[in-house]
C-alpha cells in the first residue's frame, strides 16, 4: 500500500482504537479476512486453544471459486497481537498459499488480509454489525482501484449511499480498505444478509425527488468507473457456525444457530 494512502488511515485509526468506547456493538475499526481455497475447513486457526478474545464469522462461497472465508473482528491493534501471539503459542503455522488461490486476479497472491474501517464509505455498518449474529449469508463486494484514484473512487462510494438512503435500502453494509496482505487500492464490502429470501422483494422504486441524485450517481459511474476500477467482484457465502468462533454474548440472539450441540 502506498505511504500516502496508507499514512492517514493508519492516523485516524490510531486515535480511534484501544482508548475509545468501542464495543461489540459497534464496527470493528479492523477485520483480518483469511481466504482459504476450497469448501472444507482445510487449516483451521485454532482460535479455542489460543483463547482468542474475537469474534470469529467463517463463511463458505456460494458463488465463484469454491473457497472458505474467516473474517476475525478486531477491535484494536492489542487485539490483533494478542491473537497473533496466542497462535504462535500453541504452534500454529499458517500453510503454504495453493495454487487455486494464486489463480484469483483480484485478491493473489494474498491469504491472510487485514482491512481499516472505513465509516464514510459504509452504509447504516450500526445496523450491519448488529445484524451479524442473525446472518445467515454475506454478500462480499471487492474493489481494487488505480493509484491516485481513491478520491474519484470514494465520490462514487458516497453516490452510492445517498441513493440508498433515498429509498430506505434495508441493505446496511461495512467498508474496509486493505492496509496489508493484498495489493494498493484493493476495498472490500461485507453485506449481512439474514435471509435470500428477503431479497424477492427486490429493491424500492426510486422516488421522483430523488431522481436527480441517481442521474448524477449513473453519470459519475460513467466518467469515473473506468478511469479508477481496475476490477470489481461480488460474491455470495453461506455462514458456517462450524467453521466460526464467536463468544456467548455475539451468539445470544439466536443461540441454536451457533451453538446447535448446546
Amino acid at each position: 500500500m502506498h505511504r500516502g494512502v496508507l499514512f492517514p488511515i493508519l492516523a485516524g485509526l490510531l486515535f480511534a482504537a484501544p482508548g475509545s468506547a468501542q464495543g461489540p456493538g459497534d464496527p470493528p475499526p479492523f477485520i483480518q479476512l483469511v481466504r482459504k481455497p476450497g469448501s472444507a475447513p482445510g487449516f483451521p486457526r485454532p482460535y479455542g486453544e489460543a483463547r482468542a478474545a474475537v469474534n470469529v464469522i467463517g463463511m463458505t462461497a456460494v458463488t465463484g471459486l469454491p473457497e472458505t472465508w474467516t473474517a476475525e473482528f478486531h477491535y484494536s491493534w492489542a487485539s490483533i497481537e494478542d491473537l497473533d501471539k496466542g497462535l504462535a503459542s500453541v504452534g500454529f503455522r499458517v500453510p503454504a498459499p495453493s495454487g487455486d488461490l494464486m489463480q484469483d486476479d483480484v485478491l493473489a497472491p494474498a491469504r491472510t488480509m487485514l482491512a481499516a474501517y472505513r465509516p464514510g464509505w459504509s452504509y447504516r455498518a450500526d445496523q450491519a454489525i448488529r445484524q451479524f449474529p442473525r446472518a445467515r449469508y454475506v454478500q462480499v463486494t471487492v474493489y481494487r482501484i488505480r493509484a491516485g484514484t481513491e478520491a474519484d473512487f470514494g465520490e462514487l462510494i458516497r453516490l452510492r449511499r445517498a441513493s440508498a438512503e433515498s429509498v430506505n435500502l434495508d441493505r446496511p453494509e461495512m467498508a474496509y480498505s486493505v492496509i496489508s496482505g493484498a495489493p494498493s487500492g484493493t476495498y472490500i464490502f461485507l453485506a449481512p444478509v439474514t435471509s435470500l429470501r428477503a431479497m424477492d422483494n427486490g429493491v424500492a422504486d426510486i422516488p421522483a425527488w430523488a431522481e436527480g441524485l441517481a442521474d448524477a450517481r449513473s453519470k459519475t459511474r460513467a466518467q469515473v468507473a473506468p478511469a479508477s476500477e481496475l476490477s470489481r467482484e461480488h460474491l455470495l457465502f453461506r455462514v458456517e457456525p462450524r467453521l466460526s468462533y464467536v463468544s456467548d454474548e455475539f451468539a445470544a440472539p439466536d443461540r441454536e444457530f451457533w451453538r446447535p450441540q448446546q
